[in-house]
């Protein structure tokens, strides 16, 4: 029983095997999986896709890349969107200040009015941060994102933004980074979240783990984020990978209310 709780199903990279790709996920044990927007057309291709299969569902938003081509008409569009019951969640939304696709001072705006948008949806919130935790933390406080929650995803942060995250109520998410080699100081924060605080994801089709890197990333791999995640985070209780697929689930299910 896993949950892969952040792919990209929409991508291009799977026009020639969607299905296939989908059904290797269920073979290798996947109950569920959310695809994530980026701007208006892939929340709307996400939900799309979410309501071709009872098992996948659907995040919308504006990743923080993409908050300049925001138009007039878009947050209408979202409110109709989130209408559907297959839509779990807002996001991905956040700050990202490694690549400045957009300014900074126009995500940070975006940033605080997507959050409001989400708590008038009800939605809880994918958020993605790079090299602005500070910032981050400090929208998400102001905008009062406690309210509705939501998970810092494909966490590969350091130990104060894991700490400030869990302090928020929010939940950390794992991606295959944490099995890259060069990722210790990532596995050693991953052993300090407790375990109703912990997600898994496979951010398909990038970030593909160990022992499948090089190839395109798929949700079927998600098994192994789980089976690392058990054996770093077990302490003196030995959990199995069937054990944090169970945990991670019922952590997924309560987060984003999937039946």
């Amino acid at each position: 029983m896993l949950i892969d709780t952040h792919t990209h199903l929409d991508d291009a990279r799977y026009e020639s095997d969607r299905e296939a790709m989908i059904a290797r996920a269920r073979e290798a044990g996947v109950d569920s999986m959310i695809t994530i927007g980026c701007d208006l057309a892939t929340s709307q291709a996400a939900v799309a896709i979410a309501n071709q299969y009872p098992f996948v569902y659907a995040s919308i938003g504006v990743h923080p890349h993409e908050v300049k081509h925001i138009a007039d008409d878009w947050y209408g569009a979202f409110r109709q969107l989130a209408r559907d019951s297959k839509v779990v969640a807002y996001g991905e939304i956040g700050l990202d200040y490694h690549y400045n696709h957009s300014d900074p001072e126009l995500q940070r705006a975006r940033f605080r009015e997507q959050i409001q948008l989400a708590r008038e949806l009800k939605l809880p919130v994918i958020i993605h941060t790079r090299e602005a935790q500070d910032d981050t933390i400090r929208i998400l406080k102001e905008e009062r994102a406690s309210e509705i929650g939501g998970v810092f995803h494909c966490f590969s942060g350091d130990a104060w933004l894991a700490k400030d995250a869990i302090e928020l109520g929010f939940y950390l998410s794992f991606s295959g980074i944490l099995t890259f080699q060069n990722a210790a100081m990532l596995r050693d924060i991953a052993k300090t979240v407790p375990t109703d605080r912990l997600l898994i994801e496979t951010d398909c089709p990038y970030l593909t783990p160990v022992p499948h890197r090089g190839k395109r990333n798929e949700p079927a791999y998600v098994k192994h984020v789980a089976e690392l995640l058990a054996t770093i985070t077990s302490g003196s209780t030995m959990l199995t990978a069937e054990d944090m697929g169970r945990r991670t689930s019922e952590n997924a299910r309560r987060l984003f209310k999937i039946p």
